[in-house]
């Protein structure tokens, strides 16, 4: 009986290291659509969407963080209460204070929150020469270590570039890096 399971699985690892490593494309575009959607409604790019899912949880729908984010964008229990709370939609403000992992395991509700608060970031630094790279930041570490690295220079003119040199988490550094360099170099429609 023990050889039977561990035959099964070596089988099921073999299996899924082979779907692993030949279907890619199904397993990091099988949101696209979604994302296209969402990043339409919340006006945002979808490339950085997907870029911004990629670097968060690789498209794992069932990741939990370990400040107990949620889901593809690593949604917060509290951002998905405030989104919830902001659609007006009362289901949606009842499911989010029963079970908030439940709510933000269905991939279109969690891009969707994930979306709006991307977006809510994005409004507080659009403009300025750092943008993109200020709205990551904010996103992982959040506003006020942004307020924090742009303390003694021109938030509004300061390059990309110096204020990535500002970030002095180095997850949050390396995590604004990989994203706007998958970014910039992700065809205009991530679908294949």
């Amino acid at each position: 009986m023990s050889r039977y399971l561990v035959s099964c699985l070596f089988i099921l690892a073999v299996v899924c290291g082979s779907a692993f490593l030949f279907f890619p494309d199904y397993w990091t575009h099988r949101y696209d659509d979604v994302i296209s959607r969402q990043a339409r409604v919340y006006r945002l790019d979808e490339r950085l969407v997907w870029s911004l899912i990629y670097e968060e949880t690789y498209f794992r729908p069932w990741k939990i963080g370990n400040a107990e984010e949620v889901g593809l964008m690593q949604v917060t229990p509290a951002v998905a209460r405030q989104w919830a709370k902001e659609t007006g939609l009362k289901e949606y403000e009842r499911q989010a204070a029963e079970n908030v992992n439940e709510f933000l395991s269905d991939p279109e509700r969690n891009i969707q929150a994930g979306c709006w608060y991307l977006e809510r970031l994005r409004e507080q630094y659009r403009g300025r020469s750092a943008e993109t790279a200020m709205t990551l930041a904010a996103y992982n570490a959040g506003p006020s270590r942004v307020d924090e690295w742009t303390r003694d220079a021109d938030a509004a003119t300061i390059s990309e570039a110096d204020f990535i040199s500002r970030i002095s988490i180095a997850s949050t550094k390396s995590y604004v890096s990989l994203i706007l360099e998958r970014y910039r170099r992700t065809p205009a429609s991530p679908q294949r």
